[in-house]
């Protein structure tokens, strides 16, 4: 049982999310774990640094799995998420922050698409159900 009030309101957000907010939340969580995991290379904290590779990592596998591959797209967008995996592998067992601010760049360029696609898909279903 959660007691936190912002741990509620995060598990209820999650619960009534649409998939493309769904999408775009696991998107923010690896900019955020990126970020965190390039601020702690910098800090020269190495654990820290792992745990929070490590979770963008876990992000992108989830990205991954839940990928339609009934869409030509999914292929590519698969491609994408496992070079995205390459770098911050890399970026962990070297230390380096490099290929962790290449793959932020692409999570944000692919989180804005997202973005427009889940609110043009919205404009759609609400056209559908009030038209």
């Amino acid at each position: 049982m959660q007691s936190n009030p912002y741990q509620k309101y995060q598990q209820q957000s999650v619960q009534t999310a649409s998939p493309g907010q769904l999408i775009v939340m696991l998107y923010d969580g690896a900019i955020r774990f990126v970020k965190q995991g390039i601020e702690a290379i910098d800090n020269n904290a190495i654990e820290k640094a792992n745990t929070y590779l490590v979770k963008a990592q876990n992000i992108l596998h989830e990205l991954i799995a839940s990928l339609n591959h009934q869409y030509p797209l999914a292929a590519d967008l698969a491609r994408i998420y496992e070079y995205m995996l390459y770098q911050l592998i890399n970026a962990n067992m070297k230390k380096s922050k490099e290929p962790a601010l290449e793959v932020i760049s692409y999570l944000v360029e692919l989180r804005g698409s997202w973005v427009s696609a889940s609110k043009s898909s919205l404009i759609t279903a609400e056209a559908a159900t009030h038209g």
